[in-house]
């Protein structure tokens, strides 16, 4: 049997840990006769599961008939990524032509005889929209990593008119803290602030546990120890599985952490620390350093004031790289992040 672990990201993994809670809340909503929210946004630190998650919910969309799901490339032109997209779905290309829809001026079949072209990517966006809707169908639009550039912004507001206009389509984009940030405090882009926003939390202990004892036949006490090691993190349940399957001859999970600590230094950690400011990094290093987890006790080692330190240690908690779900105090919320930490003082 092949390692059932991966480290590739993006791609579903074979031992996968949904997310029951959050992936049902989209499904049930879009699938609702008068959905609540037609746009969702999934955001949490690299290697957190947004791509896997949106692919899950994607993949389950498109088991119903009555859905027409649609990827889209975020550093393409969107508009038309879309419009090329839906004419060659062959259902909803043959209402095109019998609606004697002439979208030749984009490249899309050739032009009608006695059919105006349509010359503004909106206006055949709308028309397609309209045929999708008379066929009783919705669409799901997925975008993964947005960034806030030109193409996304142009999309959004188009994506604004389009609900407006009350056709049949929903979006889900997954993207990192700073950029879904960028992107909702455009002011152009006012109603992406009030779209639902999904911030992945660590994986459920119990399920991560469990897979541990059923894929490697361990003792609880084991896979409890090797659940504690990952701190929920998708991504460390991963590479953690992947290690301990390929070296099942040796003793004790001690002896693969060197071997774990750098899979997370070179996929992930290194990327995440060159994203900080320094002042992040500073309180991070204190952290690591001083073993400090008191929220009163980390800012006065600091010297920095209390209106300042909060500003700074919401944005680690929005990062991901920071639990302060306990009152008054702060960890880090990735495993063995401290000891990456202290390898970065200079």
């Amino acid at each position: 049997m092949n390692n059932p672990f991966t480290l590739s990201f993006g791609k579903k993994p074979l031992q996968y840990i949904s997310r029951i809670a959050q992936t049902n809340e989209v499904i049930q909503n879009f699938d609702a006769e008068i959905p609540s929210n037609q746009i969702y946004m999934i955001t949490g630190v690299r290697g957190s599961g947004k791509t896997v998650m949106m692919t899950s919910i994607a993949a389950e969309m498109k088991k119903r008939e009555n859905w027409i799901v649609v990827e889209l490339n975020p550093m393409r032109d969107l508009l038309k990524s879309l419009a090329a997209k839906l004419y060659s779905i062959p259902q909803m290309h043959e209402r095109f032509l019998k609606a004697k829809l002439d979208f030749s001026a984009f490249g899309l079949g050739v032009s009608i005889e006695e059919a105006p072209p349509i010359t503004d990517i909106e206006d055949v966006l709308m028309h397609m929209l309209e045929q999708i809707k008379q066929a009783g169908k919705r669409l799901l639009i997925t975008i993964d990593e947005v960034v806030n550039e030109e193409e996304i912004r142009i999309f959004a507001s188009s994506f604004q008119i389009f609900i407006r206009e009350d056709y049949p389509i929903y979006l889900l984009m997954t993207g990192p803290y700073e950029n879904i940030y960028e992107l909702q405090n455009n002011k152009a882009l006012t109603f992406l602030y009030r779209a639902p926003k999904l911030i992945l939390e660590p994986l459920n202990y119990t399920a991560i546990r469990k897979s541990y004892m059923d894929i490697f036949s361990i003792e609880a006490a084991q896979a409890e120890k090797m659940t504690a090691l990952t701190k929920g993190y998708p991504f460390a349940f991963q590479v953690l599985g992947y290690l301990y399957w390929e070296n099942r001859k040796l003793h004790s999970i001690e002896e693969i952490l060197p071997e774990y600590d750098q899979y997370l230094d070179e996929y992930v950690y290194s990327k995440i620390w060159s994203e900080l400011s320094e002042l992040d990094k500073k309180i991070l290093l204190e952290m690591a350093v001083s073993g400090e987890d008191r929220v009163k006790n980390i800012r006065e080692n600091l010297q920095m004031d209390s209106g300042k330190f909060a500003v700074y240690r919401e944005r680690l908690k929005r990062k991901g790289v920071v639990d302060t779900r306990e009152y008054g105090k702060m960890h880090m919320a990735l495993p063995r992040f401290e000891e990456y930490v202290k390898t970065q003082i200079i």
